[in-house]
């Protein structure tokens, strides 16, 4: 069975999709929705359709998964639930402390229409999360430290974009290797926000820009940057344009514990990623766990489920005899 996969914007993380999609054995991409003028959209594929977002009902019959790639901001908590009213879907919402608000109004949406949602698929949440919880169930006597870094910061780079007067800008966030390293050593330390992570930024300013204005926005700026020791460089537009245009990051994920009577026994998890390109290797993330919620539906599954629901080998085009033969 080929897969027929839909995807619902356009931006980095859709790219990344198409190209996913592309490269799997079992999928093929029929359609890109997007709220622009489909006839200035130019895509990849050869085959695939480019349609406005009005036209989306029309093909309900036509896709077995819808892929949103919409922001967590604004459009993922009206746009999943609204398509979970006609398709299966998947979404990368990365709100972690308006998971369970998100998950309900999808799980709501799919029951009521017998469809199967995954929500906050990626590498955090997802892989990170898979992580954490393995470790935990093997190791609950113990702490958990979770890293971000060094890598851009999408978010982070527009709210500087947001400040006056500045023309462009990329932020990324990098670990402490201090604390990185005594966390990696089986010390255990308590580690503030400030001791964890930096933010480094660079800036390109507007023509007639007050830069002590524009670094005193950032460093002071609630939420994002005034918690963390923050340096801001500037530099030229062609500065950025050759050394900051990819979208790196990755991260770690460590669980330091005891087992033995008496703790007498340390044990140091850790899971890390390297990423040339954030939002493709979400993208591969993603994808995987869209063929596991086909295979769902396929099942008789209704509702929202999460990466802890899905089993293994639900994300693996092999067959189970396959995998058992080549990776147990």
């Amino acid at each position: 069975m080929t897969i027929k996969v839909g995807i619902y914007g356009y931006g980095n993380l859709g790219k990344g999709i198409e190209c996913a999609v592309n490269a799997a054995s079992d999928m093929e991409l029929t359609a890109v929705f997007t709220r622009r003028d489909p006839s200035s959209l130019k895509i990849a594929s050869k085959t695939a359709k480019v349609v406005s977002v009005n036209d989306v009902e029309a093909y309900k019959d036509q896709i077995d998964i819808m892929i949103l790639c919409g922001g967590s901001a604004t459009d993922l908590p009206v746009q999943t639930p609204a398509l979970a009213k006609m398709f299966n879907v998947i979404d990368s919402f990365d709100t972690h402390a308006k998971i369970p608000e998100h998950f309900k109004h999808v799980n709501e949406a799919a029951c009521n229409s017998k469809h199967v949602a995954l929500i906050s698929a990626g590498w955090d949440p997802g892989m990170f999360s898979l992580n954490r919880l393995y470790a935990n169930a093997i190791l609950p006597d113990g702490k958990d430290y979770t890293f971000w870094g060094k890598g851009v910061s999408q978010g982070h780079s527009d709210a500087i974009r947001r400040i006056k007067g500045v023309q462009d800008a990329r932020q990324y966030t990098c670990p402490v290797e201090t604390a990185l390293e005594a966390v990696r050593s089986g010390a255990n330390p308590d580690l503030t926000t400030r001791q964890k992570h930096t933010r480094l930024c660079y800036v390109v300013l507007k023509e007639g820009a007050d830069a002590a204005y524009v670094e005193r926005e950032i460093k002071n700026m609630p939420n994002y940057f005034s918690d963390y020791d923050t340096t801001v460089h500037f530099i030229s537009q062609e500065e950025l344009n050759r050394d900051h245009k990819g979208l790196p990051h990755g991260g770690f994920v460590f669980r330091s514990g005891f087992t033995g009577a008496n703790r007498e026994h340390k044990h140091i998890i850790e899971y890390s990623l390297k990423l040339d390109s954030n939002p493709e290797f979400t993208a591969g993330v993603i994808v995987a766990y869209a063929r596991a919620v086909v295979r769902l539906y396929n099942e008789g599954c209704v509702g929202c489920k999460t990466v802890f629901d899905i089993a293994p080998s639900y994300l693996s085009p092999l067959s189970a005899e396959e995998l058992r033969a080549s990776m147990l």
